[in-house]
């Protein structure tokens, strides 16, 4: 499948002759030099990537990294020195001024660190602004607003200017203004970075909601390492123009590609980046409802564990039993379906490990991770809990 977003050896230098300098760049010349003896600064060096439709990809570095250069190049907000920017197969760099203007208006949409809102504009009048800008009739463009304005939880609010509004509630204006047009990609640069501690993990929390229902392409660009691994399905990190790595939050966790990368992740809390889906494993002994007593007792005695799930036949999760309990069953004349434990905690392959945390420290059993059919994907045991943190 062929990716939403292909960017290829993109470069954005700032000055009065920026192709100039190319050549010096090129010759591995330092940024810091060429800005000495130019005049020039490079934003953006040579930096590829890809980003897959549906995908939440995230940029981050520290301040002077390149990150907001790099997603302003994305919309041509910033227009590359060099370059090439695909969307869905098409070179953005190319657009005509026609072309740009519909791709701006229909495919892409910004979310500001600041929220950019119109003081003098109601709630609603400053979400169908894009619309009005499009030329979308009144009333087709008002139901849109009110319906976008309730996705993002602020139904009621639409008569309100933005001063009474609170930080979180602003930016969710911001986010419904670029909602409102439908657009295929999100590009959001910092738009949390203003807000307090506990409003900004709340949003983070919306987004991930949102994103769940609505499946856009979105960028988001932070310099919370943090925030990054909880949003991003994949994280590029910036230094000096530079992207030093791409991967999953495990990928660069477990293989920080150097001391840079190292020293970044050093100190970030793993439990509340690591999934359930990280760190669970498909368990060596299972047993069928039809497999019976006898069957369940040879597989434990096999696998030298005292407790094992039971299934159905598409493995979705019918119960747990014991030893003990099939031992004394099976004495009694009893079937595997009569002495089944709901004694067990459960969980999906998104739930966070610090949330798994107290789970595994009280349980008697390992915590089952299923599927929103109830099927079993895999198991946790407290081991592996707690060696994740490490």
């Amino acid at each position: 499948m062929n990716p939403k977003i292909k960017v290829e050896n993109l470069t954005k230098i700032f000055g009065r002759n920026p192709k100039s300098v190319l050549a010096k760049l090129k010759s591995g010349m330092p940024k810091d030099k060429i800005l000495q003896e130019t005049g020039h600064t490079v934003g953006v060096c040579n930096v590829s990537f890809e980003v897959k439709e549906g995908e939440v990809f995230v940029i981050m570095g520290l301040s002077g990294s390149g990150k907001s250069t790099l997603i302003r190049c994305l919309n041509l907000l910033n227009r590359p020195t060099e370059g090439k920017i695909y969307i869905d197969n098409e070179d953005i760099v190319e657009y005509d001024k026609k072309q740009l203007k519909e791709f701006r208006q229909k495919k892409v949409a910004m979310v500001f660190q600041h929220f950019g809102l119109f003081t003098h504009r109601t709630v609603l009048d400053n979400v169908v602004y894009g619309l009005e800008i499009r030329g979308v009739p009144g009333d087709e463009r008002y139901k849109i607003a009110r319906k976008t304005l309730e996705i993002v939880g602020l139904k009621g609010w639409e008569s309100h200017y933005p001063k009474q509004l609170s930080g979180g509630m602003q930016q969710r204006v911001g986010l419904a203004r670029a909602l409102a047009n439908d657009p295929d990609i999100l590009l959001m640069d910092e738009p949390f970075s203003a807000l307090d501690p506990l409003i900004r993990r709340e949003m983070q929390q919306e987004l991930l909601d949102l994103q769940s229902k609505l499946k856009k392409t979105i960028i988001f660009i932070t310099h919370d390492i943090n925030e990054a691994f909880k949003l991003g399905d994949r994280v590029a990190i910036m230094k000096d123009g530079i992207i030093e790595q791409i991967g999953t939050p495990e990928e660069i966790l477990a293989n920080p590609k150097n001391e840079y990368i190292k020293n970044f992740v050093r100190d970030i809390d793993r439990s509340k980046v690591m999934q359930a889906k990280n760190v669970m494993f498909r368990p060596s002994a299972l047993v069928s409802l039809k497999d019976g007593l006898k069957i369940a007792i040879q597989e434990m005695e096999q696998s030298g564990i005292s407790s094992i799930f039971v299934v159905d036949n598409d493995r979705r999760l019918q119960g747990l039993v014991t030893i003990d309990d099939a031992i004394k069953a099976l004495k009694e004349n009893k079937r595997l379906a009569d002495i089944l434990q709901q004694t067990f905690y459960t969980t999906k392959p998104e739930t966070y490990v610090h949330e798994l945390i107290p789970i595994a420290t009280k349980s008697k059993y390992p915590i089952a991770v299923v599927d929103d059919d109830d099927r079993l994907l895999g198991i946790i045991v407290r081991v592996s809990v707690l060696s994740s943190l490490v």
